[in-house]
């Protein structure tokens, strides 16, 4: 079983941590209420921050003479300038974060879809765009795994941020040590995640691991940092978690009978026509791996990217499986 370093999220305070929204609730989110366990979460309510009070008369971002305006409509408070030094003053403070997880659709927190009302009083929308919050941070973190809690509810989305959240807390692990045996040790265990998200960024990930050149660490841990970046910006094609799933049951083809091949080139293909997640096949070279005992494959991030607790089962899954057992 993987240890996994934990990683530092700020966190919209109203998701699961505070009664702050402005009628006074808080927010219920399954994906922040599991991720409370393996993660150091920094919550924060930029409303709350720059003096709103809680309850409070709700933000609404309008549209004056062609610029945003952040204002509460039932006062005609204009509170932008004091939102935008607040999201200028929390992120240069904010040190070493490996991820946000935001309030959807937000005036402050949301990261798209916000709503931008003709005037205060106004009840037609004029556009979407980001909140002053979600849009600063989008604009200062571009790289890092950025997600409010109505995408996370998709599945395929949440596995892309969880994946990018852990490989990322690893690798500041990795940063802070500064060791080239780590940054090696790093990119060994990460080659068969790498291979599916971005086979070039890979090759240019094992050219710098490799150091030819003999350079510092100091010197080459940027461009190793950059490159992961790149490599990651992007959830990998199904067709590249295919031929990684094939490439790594090139290891144990000899040793397996071809019931044992037909039944995971079944399950591959199930995968490849839509019919159900990777997992079962993952599974089954999960359970080969630990048949053969193979050390390599038992330490790739691949086939563990996050903690074990956090995966869910795919509602097709599940019910293939009940077919299975009647």
């Amino acid at each position: 079983m993987r240890e996994f370093s934990r990683p530092k999220v700020v966190v919209s305070r109203c998701l699961e941590f505070d009664h702050c929204r402005y009628n006074g609730n808080m927010i219920s989110s399954p994906v922040v209420a599991k991720l409370k366990k393996h993660v150091d979460f920094l919550p924060v309510c930029p409303e709350v921050e720059i003096g709103l009070g809680i309850p409070r008369n709700p933000v609404r971002i309008i549209l004056d003479k062609g610029d945003h305006r952040l204002v509460q409509p039932l006062n005609g408070k204009d509170v932008t300038e004091n939102m935008k030094a607040f999201c200028s003053n929390f992120l240069d403070s904010v040190e070493d974060v490996d991820g946000f997880i935001l309030k959807f659709r937000s005036p402050s927190c949301g990261l798209k879809d916000v709503k931008v009302y003709p005037s205060a009083e106004g009840h037609g929308v004029v556009e979407k765009i980001s909140g002053y919050f979600g849009g600063a941070v989008l604009e200062k973190y571009p790289f890092l795994p950025v997600e409010d809690e109505g995408r996370l509810r998709n599945a395929r989305i949440k596995e892309h941020f969880l994946t990018k959240l852990f490989t990322f807390a690893a690798f500041r692990k990795v940063k802070s040590e500064g060791s080239m045996k780590d940054l090696i040790s790093f990119h060994t265990q990460n080659k068969f995640l790498l291979m599916a998200y971005n086979q070039v960024e890979l090759r240019k990930l094992g050219e710098i691991a490799a150091n030819r050149e003999g350079k510092l660490f100091k010197d080459l841990i940027s461009d190793y940092e950059k490159h992961l970046y790149s490599a990651l910006s992007r959830a990998p094609r199904y067709t590249s978690t295919i031929n990684v799933l094939i490439h790594a049951l090139g290891y144990f083809s000899d040793q397996l009978s071809k019931r044992e091949k037909a039944l995971f080139f079944d399950w591959v293909e199930k995968y490849r026509e839509g019919k159900t997640s990777p997992c079962p096949a993952i599974n089954l070279i999960k359970s080969w791996i630990v048949r053969f005992e193979n050390d390599y494959l038992m330490n790739q991030t691949f086939f563990e990217p996050y903690p074990e607790d956090l995966m869910e089962i795919d509602p097709i899954e599940s019910h293939l499986r009940e077919d299975l057992w009647k």
